[in-house]
């Protein structure tokens, strides 16, 4: 048995805080207790003194599921008090993994000979065998099923397509799935009609499971694919969630008080759960995006293609140019090539400066030789094999403030966890694999809003969202995911130029009543799980 002595217990629960004592016995919470009530003989003592104690953190919107297997310690979520992680986001999960599906190319490159599975029911074998220090509830992506069995093709699923489709979901929903997930502004998603969507969210609905999507536009056309996602609740019942809420790019900005108020009427009358967002201004994902949707199709090894194509790699370039992208936007992260490493935290704006200094010294033409941002893109896509990661500054901090005053939203990293160390460490992610929750918490309290309610936001609406029985409170009975921190230095160290920094103020974490972390150091004991729908 474990006391968790000392400290002030915020349960969770949005309760005022008390101060008690909190008594661990298994994988469970036996009882909280008033101050030095609990007999310590015989009991492992944490000392919580001057300090809260709370549900572990839930991360309502991960991308973990990969690298579970490679860092099992999860660092950077476990550092932040994140215990439990909602993975297989934005269409993309790791598996059901046939055909022609590959996985997002910095999970592959990272997995290597790691990479043994094929159905859900084989990942688990694999997550088990590697026993992760978070709990992870897996979300079954569309992008992955679509690939599997229509592939990178831009162009409608056939009906028996549709059907294998069906089938497959099916499976990986009896095999430990949560539910499907979208992401209708990537390849192959994007290629999709409603209507197929709607198709497989009725699998999903029928199985008790759960609808999250990255919506088909969350910039110019954001009011009409909030519409697209009510029409597909109205057709299937499915209880769903908008994930990272935005109106990306400044001329969209003005459209969040319009955003706000259709999904608050939806989520009061019970249409939506809510959603999620992380507390940044910039989105992270791939660089190709950038490319025109017609150069994308096919993924990487066709986009690699085209670039070698001296006519088509032209034709790219002038596109890329004639888009009129601000690039002082656009952050160059994560790089596969030594000669881009250098380019890592630095916009594209400022690396054609940058070039363009590089050119005067070398000759006095520069008019001629100077990069454009349609070349330098393609340049570094080419030579990172179109793996770029990118950054992108599209959002208002004034907008930002507004989502989170909304009681409905709850924070997601949007990010795989990471490491300063081994293969993750190599990468140069988002400042949000490593500062979500402390972020988060900062900006509910910067906006008014009490330390109870924040916690709650962190901890029990998640868990009351998606079905996390026993988890996101404290209270006997509960499962001892706990999580013991300073509340004045819990605070993000990361940054978009050196985001492998541990956030603050964490002393101690509990998953399941292993303690993977304490006082700075990462135990090696982990207790993390794989949920399942309707478990006790």
């Amino acid at each position: 048995m474990t006391v968790i002595r000392g400290g002030t217990v915020v349960d969770g629960t949005g309760a005022a805080a008390f101060p008690g004592d909190v008594v661990v016995e298994g994988d469970r919470v036996a009882d909280i207790v008033a101050p030095g009530a609990a007999n310590g003989d015989g009991m492992r003592v944490v000392d919580a003194s001057g300090c809260l104690v709370t549900p572990g953190f839930i991360d309502a919107h991960a991308h973990s599921d990969a690298y579970l297997v490679v860092e099992p310690d999860a660092p950077s979520k476990i550092s932040q008090g994140i215990t439990t992680e909602i993975n297989g986001q934005c269409g993309g999960s790791v598996a059901p993994r046939y055909g022609e599906a590959r996985l997002s190319s910095d999970w592959a490159a990272v997995l290597g000979d790691r990479l043994t599975w094929r159905s859900l029911a084989e990942y688990r074998g694999a997550l088990a065998a590697a026993r992760p220090a978070v709990n992870t509830v897996q979300f079954i992506g569309h992008n992955t099923l679509r690939s599997s069995v229509v592939g990178y093709a831009g162009r409608a699923a056939t009906p028996d397509e549709l059907k294998a489709m069906e089938r497959m979901l099916a499976q990986a929903l009896d095999e430990g799935g949560w539910g499907l997930t979208t992401g209708l502004i990537y390849q192959p998603g994007k290629y999709s009609s409603p209507e197929e969507v709607v198709a497989l969210a009725k699998v999903a609905a029928a199985k008790g499971g759960y609808y999250a999507t990255h919506m088909r536009s969350e910039g110019d056309a954001i009011i009409e694919a909030i519409d697209e996602v009510l029409a597909l609740v109205e057709a299937t019942g499915i209880r769903a969630e908008i994930s990272h809420l935005k109106t990306s790019g400044r001329r969209n900005w003005h459209k969040i008080d319009a955003v706000i108020d259709k999904i608050g009427r939806a989520v009061g009358e019970g249409r939506l759960l809510g959603s999620d967002r992380y507390p940044y201004c910039a989105a992270g994902t791939d660089l190709d995006i950038v490319l025109p949707d017609w150069a994308q199709e096919g993924a990487a090894k066709a986009e690699m293609e085209r670039l070698a194509d001296p006519a088509t790699r032209a034709r790219i370039e002038d596109e890329v140019n004639a888009s009129g992208r601000d690039w002082s936007t656009v952050m160059v992260g994560g790089t596969w090539s030594e000669e881009n490493r250098r380019y890592s935290g630095k916009t594209i704006a400022e690396i054609l400066r940058q070039e363009t200094r590089d050119v005067v010294v070398a000759s006095s033409q520069v008019s001629r030789l100077s990069p454009d941002p349609g070349s330098l893109v393609c340049s570094i896509l080419e030579r990172d094999g179109c793996k770029t990661g990118a950054f992108f500054f599209g959002m208002s901090e004034e907008n930002l403030a507004k989502i989170y005053s909304q009681p409905w939203i709850v924070p997601g990293s949007d990010a795989s966890l990471r490491a300063p160390w081994g293969p993750l460490g190599a990468d140069h992610p988002h400042p949000r694999a490593y500062g979500t929750m402390p972020e988060f918490y900062r900006r509910l309290r910067e906006l008014g809003i009490s330390r109870e309610e924040a916690i709650a936001r962190m901890t029990s609406v998640p868990a009351r969202r998606f079905g996390l029985r026993g988890r996101g409170v404290l209270e006997k009975g509960a499962f001892a995911d706990i999580v013991v921190w300073k509340e004045d230095e819990f605070k993000s160290s990361a940054t978009y130029v050196e985001p492998h920094k541990f956030a603050t103020g964490v002393k101690c974490v509990m998953v399941n009543g292993v303690v993977p972390y304490s006082d700075g150091r990462f135990t090696g004991n982990r207790g993390g799980r794989f949920l399942e729908r309707n478990s006790k």
